[in-house]
């Protein structure tokens, strides 16, 4: 068993806001990743894709979720399961942006909107 303690836990700080990961593979040898999103008020991020199925849930605030050719508004409670190779974009409610809890594979590797590999991003790996 592995105990991952509240300060040791990874953050990763974006333009847009802060991934606070709580286990990975390099951060307790975890099979899945799962990490915290806290994003500023109204801020989009990009549109991007990823390898793996990831499920989103929220516990603060709104946004708005592309997700392929559909958007959905999203709010506190609601849990969004996103399909692999499906471009997405979450963009932050304009008045307190949002805290999600997110989770993958480990491993999961990160594509532009064009199909570019970007690699897995460090609150992931």
């Amino acid at each position: 068993m592995t105990v991952i303690r509240a300060a040791d836990a990874r953050r990763t700080e974006t333009p847009g806001g802060v991934m606070t990961t709580f286990a990975s593979p390099t951060q307790g040898a975890a099979g899945r990743s799962l990490w915290r999103v806290e994003a500023k008020p109204g801020v989009a991020g990009p549109l991007h894709d990823f390898d793996v199925e990831q499920v989103w849930s929220w516990l603060d605030g709104t946004a708005t979720v592309e997700l392929g050719e559909e958007s959905f508004a999203v709010a506190a409670g609601d849990t969004v399961v996103m399909p692999a190779r499906t471009p997405r974009r979450v963009t932050a409610g304009p008045d307190a942006g949002y805290t999600a809890v997110v989770t993958a594979r480990a491993g999961a590797r990160a594509m532009s909107a064009d199909g570019a590999d970007l690699g897995t991003p460090p609150w992931i790996a």
